[in-house]
């Protein structure tokens, strides 16, 4: 059952508590219920952002970054490394990133190539300084392998969730543009091409047919479920759409919900579609510090309620006793723009 409620107040949630990299940690653990992520994408430093101090009032379990965290576009790594510290230094930030574990991935603009995929020549330096900007270990096995993707696990005396962040720019094939020039890409008609890559689709598969988490969350940088508005989209690629859906049946996995950014909107999508055996929602927030103001529609049959085209960011509770998913598009002052529940 899902419930959609447009609203225009801030509903705050009264539970607290902050959590390890890889554990939600509390006085009694087995009275946890809830797991409270935020998350977020489209960060651009040159022009502010108004809503750390709501993301840090709500005291979030997790923050997740959705990609393009700055806005770099340069294959110079010191130039990157700025861009990295310029954000570290935004005071609202860097009280949320004190109080809580910060994991994420990138999308193209912190990449370092606007639409950029696997042709990106610096891509494995660019690696690295992401890795340095999300405080990864030296030692970590993630440092000696290609692409940013990455499990974590949280797990409290009602149940679990596993964070699966996916990567889907260095392995990326070519884009194919719209020869009429009336959009800016159209989709592959083969099977040729991926936005995995070989390697990542193995760890993918793997993570989720040996997951015992109530809840699997898959980050993409980019919209999974969306994919007629003719810019970057896990439809330009069909195929891997439909592969990514019969992984996900496949595996037997639980509540697997999507986080996306990328679009400068915020957007619920969801589909019921076979293989699956319950509905995939694509959860879309974007963008923190600028959105697309001038939306005038697009076509999207998955889409539930409105887009949301002001400055946001996803709050996201999930009832780990109850098996049910809360999810809040949040503007500047709190204010929560959207709602939509989830029972799995």
């Amino acid at each position: 059952m899902k419930r959609l409620i447009p609203l225009l107040f801030p509903v705050l949630f009264i539970y607290s508590c902050k959590s390890g990299a890889d554990s939600v940690p509390s006085t009694n653990p087995s009275e946890r219920e809830v797991l409270k992520i935020a998350f977020g994408s489209c960060n651009d430093t040159e022009r502010g952002n108004l809503l750390w101090d709501d993301i840090l009032a709500l005291e979030p379990d997790l923050w997740i970054w959705g990609g393009d965290n700055v806005y770099a576009d340069t294959d110079d790594m010191g130039e990157l490394q700025e861009y990295y510290a310029e954000l570290k230094a935004v005071p609202g930030y860097r009280a949320l990133a004190s109080a809580t574990p910060v994991i994420g991935t990138w999308d193209d603009h912190d990449y370092g190539l606007n639409d950029g995929g696997s042709e990106f020549t610096a891509r494995k330096a660019s690696q690295q300084v992401f890795l340095d900007f999300l405080g990864v270990p030296q030692s970590s096995p993630r440092r000696q392998r290609e692409g940013v993707y990455a499990a974590h696990n949280y797990s409290t005396g009602k149940g679990s969730v596993k964070v699966l962040v996916l990567d889907t720019r260095y392995f990326r094939s070519e884009l194919k543009a719209d020869p009429s020039g009336n959009r800016r890409y159209v989709p592959h008609t083969q099977t040729d091409g991926t936005i995995l890559g070989e390697a990542q689709w193995a760890w993918l598969e793997s993570e989720l047919q040996n997951s015992r988490a109530d809840f699997n969350i898959l980050v993409s940088s980019i919209q999974v479920l969306s994919g007629e508005h003719g810019f970057e989209t896990w439809g330009n690629f069909p195929h891997e759409v439909t592969r990514l859906m019969e992984v996900i049946a496949e595996s037997g996995a639980r509540g697997v919900i999507v986080f996306s950014g990328d679009r400068h909107i915020s957007e619920f999508s969801r589909t019921d579609s076979r293989p699956l055996k319950y509905p995939l929602i694509d959860f879309t927030s974007s963008g923190l510090t600028h959105a697309y103001r001038s939306f005038k529609g697009e076509p999207n049959p998955f889409r539930i309620g409105e887009v949301i085209a002001v400055e946001s960011f996803g709050w996201v509770v999930l009832d780990l006793a109850n098996r049910r998913a809360t999810f809040q598009i949040r503007g500047d002052g709190n204010k929560v723009l959207l709602e939509l529940n989830q029972n799995y």
